[in-house]
């Protein structure tokens, strides 16, 4: 084994342990912790469990939680493995940076694997549902992370909610889902991205760059339409390394597990990198799959990190709440 393949290793089942754990990849998040303690932990109330995209972490969703918690709601935002408190950032990746040596630095996500992602938050849907109702939302490729889950506890789940992310049921992978005519104006094909080898197992984005064409092109990726200081702080809250396994696992739904759990799709109408086409072709390619579980589809002028508005997001996920009593 390599030198970087034994450090990548080491470093995963650190990851993975820490995950077991529980060391801070789980939070009630903002007022959501406040709100779960005054409402007694009355049974029937629903919990929202928020699982973030590829490189991000519970802090995106801070501002949905903090909303949906004043408004009484549970929330739990899931760091996935080797994300959030466990993440890991190179050293070349600290000012001032080392490029050359930032495509070569192992990273511990290395190896982390889809079947990772799943056994951790079916672990948190477990723990919510001993208080209700759990309603399972998830962003951009967190999406591959929820259809895992629901295959495995569908009956734990009360409803899905994909918000411009990943479902698959006829395409493998994300990876495949890619190669569609409907997937070829994805800005994510021109973001750049550090060439790291094969063999360091992950995805890595430098999102630090000081090259101002770099921002550009991140910001209409993700966040057209923000102004660039609330771009720049999304770009420093968002993690350099993303396994490479997760982008080429088996994600599908499975019609006998997955489809027999009520969904929404927030159609995010403005989205770049999960374009409006692509997110058209996941939906019908999920109804069709299963016809008498069709998505609940719900369109929102919003680019791929979603509204800017909190609120605009907790009035969506309060609708769904109502669909469960």
């Amino acid at each position: 084994m390599s030198d970087i393949g034994s450090a990548a290793g080491q470093s995963r089942r650190k990851v993975l342990k820490a995950a077991a754990a529980g060391a801070g990849t789980v939070a009630a998040v903002g007022a959501g912790a406040s709100a779960a303690r005054a409402d007694g932990g009355r049974r029937g109330a629903p919990t929202f469990v928020l699982v973030h995209g590829s490189g991000s972490n519970s802090y995106g969703w801070a501002p949905t939680a903090a909303e949906l918690g004043l408004r009484g709601h549970r929330v739990v935002a899931v760091d996935l493995p080797g994300h959030g408190p466990g993440a890991y950032f190179p050293a070349s990746y600290q000012a001032p940076q080392d490029l050359q040596r930032l495509r070569t630095e192992p990273s511990p996500l290395a190896g982390v694997t889809l079947a990772d992602f799943a056994e951790h938050v079916t672990r948190v849907v477990r723990t919510a549902h001993r208080n209700g109702p759990v309603i399972l939302v998830g962003q951009s490729l967190g999406g591959a992370t929820m259809s895992a889950v629901a295959n495995q506890v569908p009956e734990l789940i009360a409803h899905l909610v994909y918000a411009s992310a990943v479902c698959l049921t006829r395409h493998v992978s994300m990876a495949e889902l890619m190669t569609t005519p409907e997937a070829a104006t994805s800005a994510m094909f021109r973001l750049p991205v550090v060439p790291t080898p094969p063999e360091l197992g992950v995805g890595r984005v430098n999102w630090r760059s000081a090259d101002p064409e770099f921002f550009a092109v991140a910001k209409q990726a993700l966040a057209a339409g923000w102004p660039d200081e609330r771009v720049r702080t999304l770009l420093n809250i968002l993690e350099p390394d993303e396994s490479a396994a997760i982008s080429v696992s088996d994600a599908r739904g499975l019609p006998e597990r997955w489809g027999r759990v009520p969904r929404t799709f927030l159609r995010f109408t403005e989205d770049r990198v999960i374009p409006p086409a692509l997110q058209d072709l996941m939906i019908r390619e999920a109804d069709a799959a299963t016809p008498g579980n069709r998505f609940r589809v719900r369109s929102l002028p919003a680019p791929h990190v979603g509204p800017r508005d909190a609120a605009v997001w907790a009035d969506e996920l309060e609708l769904v709440a109502r669909l469960c009593r």
